[in-house]
């Protein structure tokens, strides 16, 4: 009986019961209501670790404790096709159930996850996948999309090969560059990145909507390490939602050499000679703890946001 009840828990949260609001208004990233089939929503902005993180007794994790800050999700994408009832996560971060809840209010349909597709096997991208096994979910072939590296560590590392087993989830295999049709309306490529590839590869997606496209790179070590013109690659869509883990050097009391992700400042200077509509396709996101950024508001912050850039927001919409 215990078992039943946190299988019907994992489910009502997960899957919202029959609370969906067919009908309900959505606003877009400047607040306008918006009227769209299919919409990529933003469900968490903080680095794996999520935000306030673990240890911190600092000024940035204070805010939070002391009522300043709300807590801020770990980096994920929610995509939702209203017309023809499907919905996708894109990453299984640590706080998937109450993300996975948000996705599906702005759903036409209670029913399961079509789809998760995964970036990395670094901890805030993959171990939400937990939630799927007969401790929670009780999930039946939640279809899950991951490169080889990152398919080959699931199916052969324990707890999560228990979950293929059980069938729990059924692994899709993507290739670079590959073109995945969800429907008529959605495609989805995911394209290798450089980063630090313990245990898979690690992938960007690019997402492609009836009229719009976006990318989603969470994490990078560094733009000039990849072989493909970040520049050209925003260009090319509409939204860019890219790796802001930290401002700036120094951010930490360690040598960030060891962990490399691209600095907010060296991105904004990287872009700097590029148009104001250029600028304005990107969305930083997936911020740490440390960041400035990941604040409601920091004078770091407004500085960047008037050179034209953004910076990703929990329960932002974006038509495509």
């Amino acid at each position: 009986m215990r078992h039943l009840n946190k299988i019907f828990v994992g489910l009502f949260l997960i899957f919202g019961c029959n609370e969906v609001k067919t009908n309900e208004s959505l606003q877009d990233a400047t607040g306008n209501k918006i009227e769209a089939n299919q919409i990529i929503t933003v469900l968490g902005i903080a680095q794996d670790a999520g935000y306030p993180q673990i240890g911190c007794n600092k000024a940035c994790c204070d805010a939070y404790y002391n009522g300043n800050e709300s807590k801020k999700m770990v980096s994920c994408l929610g995509l939702v096709d209203r017309k023809n009832k499907g919905k996708w996560l894109f990453d299984a971060t640590p706080d998937i159930v109450e993300q996975t809840y948000n996705l599906n209010k702005l759903s036409n349909s209670d029913n399961n996850l079509n789809g998760i597709f995964l970036t990395h096997a670094h901890i805030g991208h993959y171990t939400g996948l937990m939630h799927l096994g007969r401790e929670a979910l009780g999930g039946h072939k939640v279809p899950v999309y991951a490169m080889p590296r990152m398919s080959n560590f699931l199916e052969t590392n324990g707890p999560w090969n228990q979950l293929v087993e059980l069938g729990n989830i059924e692994i899709n295999r993507l290739e670079h560059d590959s073109l995945i049709n969800l429907n008529t309306a959605l495609k989805v490529v995911p394209f290798l990145v450089p980063h630090r590839d313990e245990y898979s590869e690690t992938v960007g997606y690019k997402i492609i909507g009836t009229n719009k496209s976006a990318i989603f790179i969470p994490d990078i070590d560094k733009w000039e390490t990849w072989e493909r013109s970040i520049i050209e690659e925003v260009k090319k869509v509409d939204y860019a939602f890219l790796d802001a883990s930290f401002f700036s050097d120094g951010e930490l009391e360690r040598d960030m050499s060891q962990i490399p992700h691209p600095f907010t400042t060296q991105t904004t200077t990287l872009f700097q000679n590029e148009s104001l509509e250029t600028k304005k396709k990107i969305y930083f996101i997936h911020f740490n703890h440390t960041n400035p950024a990941i604040k409601e508001k920091h004078r770091l912050k407004d500085s960047i946001q008037a050179l034209g850039f953004n910076f990703a927001k929990q329960g932002e919409n974006f038509r495509l």
